[in-house]
């Protein structure tokens, strides 16, 4: 027997939310990067735009427990992809 919280899914939310997580996670990076270089005008835009993305992950999974799953893939994949995007820059 399936539960009903997925079976209630909507693919369209849960790409969604995953994508929003895998933004906020990215975003969350270069926040941090911003702060270690002591660079304020960013770390404010990023930060901004890191609240902005979330929210709409914790207003969409709220509704139904399944899509933390969602979110929990697409933080793992924001953060992996920064983290290349950053490393790659270094020689």
């Amino acid at each position: 027997m399936i539960p009903a919280a997925l079976l209630s899914i909507d693919p369209l939310t849960a790409l969604g939310v995953l994508g929003a997580t895998a933004a906020t996670d990215a975003v969350y990076v270069m926040f941090s990067s911003a702060i270690v270089a002591r660079k304020r005008i960013a770390a404010a835009n990023w930060s901004s735009i890191w609240y902005l993305l979330s929210s709409f992950a914790v207003i969409s999974y709220t509704q139904n427990w399944v899509y933390v799953l969602f979110a929990a893939v697409g933080s793992w994949v924001g953060a992996f992809a920064s983290m290349t995007f950053l490393h790659r820059g270094r020689t």
